[in-house]
């Protein structure tokens, strides 16, 4: 049975909009813009204290981001060694050398993906500071 070109998948952060956690076109899989958003809509990274202060930890988002990517892509058969493109956004470029420093955790310059990295003024929520979006090539093993 063949999967459906647009899957939400269970047990992620709801889409907070009319768009997919991903779609899949042909041996493409194309993955909508991932935070650190948990299930429960928490933002993994984001501490508030009891002063009301907030903490934002680069490190912690974006090893989170990258974990949300490769659950995302698991629902379709695939992992992040199959992603083949990444663009990030990342809120403030003071931050590239930590989450260049955790991207390096999960991929290669030899065997990773090709990357853009670029700087936005906002994401959809204020305690966010960074979103990756991806391209994945489906592996024959999904297409199975």
């Amino acid at each position: 049975m063949a999967e459906p070109d647009s899957v939400v998948v269970a047990g992620r952060a709801a889409p907070r909009g009319a768009y997919p956690h991903l779609r899949v076109a042909g041996d493409l899989i194309f993955v909508s813009g991932t935070s650190s958003r948990a299930e429960d809509d928490s933002i993994v990274g984001a501490e508030v204290a009891a002063d009301g202060r907030v903490h934002l930890d680069i490190t912690a988002q974006t090893r989170a981001v990258l974990e949300n990517l490769d659950a995302t892509l698991g629902a379709v058969g695939a992992s992040l060694g199959d992603v083949v493109e990444v663009t990030s956004f990342l809120v403030d470029m003071a931050d590239f050398d930590a989450y260049n420093a955790v991207y390096a955790e999960f991929f290669s310059a030899e065997s990773g993906p090709a990357r853009t990295t670029v700087a936005v003024r906002e994401l959809p929520h204020p305690q966010l500071l960074i979103e990756i979006k991806a391209v994945a090539h489906r592996p024959t093993r999904a297409r199975e």
